[in-house]
């Protein structure tokens, strides 16, 4: 085994919907801790490892048309909703001050600058796809320009994905689907087209064909283990996002999102980060 990775691309993928104000105020305020630890981390050879992070949150651009069958009398004769949603489409943010899409080391801001930025609001889309989205920033948006120079050959790819509900990653760009009464509107839309899915290993292909091969990437996902409720509110049951994680291998890490506290879960994501750093294979 070398000395391991001397750099490492973190993007995180954070939920930007109605639901996250207190998760995002938590992880604000664990933020400066992570990158402390990110600041301070040596390589086996001593060398601090040269680090970059970018931020993109879940959602896309989708028209969602909603009917109103589950409601007593279908709805009362109403006629089928239409809501379009905006998400960032897997753009990293620039925001805070920053010259470019990314936080590099060099800059000496990101104490200040991450936890800024990363705090995306509440106002994206309701229909989460973190998985397409992760897919669209290190493949769609690099290819177009958008995110052109964040990834490095050399580096290893790092992505944290924070979420209080599933992956509903759908490639189309309209979804059809009935609102029943108590139910999430994400729950529904997802069950409504749940045969247009993206599989999971189409992800595990993706992030392998962007770095060449799995060892050079990893990631760490903080979402819910079951339909569970803290200070930060509810949490659906992520059992796709679960199940992604399982399939990564000795590099990927699920934490609770409902522990009312964020910071095991930052602890989590950098241990497993520094695992694959030590077993990163060198390029041939």
């Amino acid at each position: 085994m070398g000395p391991g990775c001397e750099k490492m691309d973190i993007l995180f993928v954070i939920d930007d919907s109605g639901s996250m104000e207190e998760e995002q105020m938590n992880l604000g305020a664990n933020f400066p801790r992570f990158i402390t630890a990110i600041e301070e981390w040596m390589n086996a050879d001593g060398n601090l490892i040269d680090y970059r992070i970018g931020v993109t949150t879940t959602g896309k651009d989708i028209e969602l048309v909603i009917n109103f069958a589950g409601f007593p009398g279908g709805g009362g004769g109403l006629p089928p909703m239409v809501i379009n949603e905006m998400g960032d489409n897997g753009e990293m943010r620039q925001e805070c001050g920053m010259t470019r899409k990314w936080i590099e080391r060099e800059d000496g801001t990101a104490l200040t600058t991450f936890p800024c930025v990363a705090n995306v609001g509440t106002s994206g889309p309701g229909i989460e796809m973190p998985l397409l989205a992760m897919e669209m920033a290190l493949v769609d948006r690099m290819s177009d320009g958008t995110n052109a120079g964040f990834l490095r050959e050399d580096a290893l790819l790092a992505i944290v994905i924070v979420t209080d509900e599933d992956d509903c990653s759908i490639r189309a760009d309209r979804v059809e689907f009935n609102l029943d009464i108590g139910s999430p509107m994400a729950a529904d839309a997802c069950e409504a087209d749940a045969d247009s899915l993206v599989p999971l290993n189409n992800f595990l292909s993706t992030l392998d064909g962007v770095k060449g091969m799995r060892g050079r990437w990893a990631v760490a996902v903080t979402a819910g283990p079951t339909s569970c409720s803290s200070a930060f509110g509810d949490a659906t049951a992520a059992t796709r996002l679960q199940e992604f994680v399982s399939l990564t291998g000795d590099h990927g890490v699920f934490s609770s999102i409902c522990e009312g506290d964020l910071t095991s879960a930052l602890d989590d994501a950098f241990a497993t980060f520094e695992l694959a750093c030590e077993e990163f294979p060198p390029l041939i």
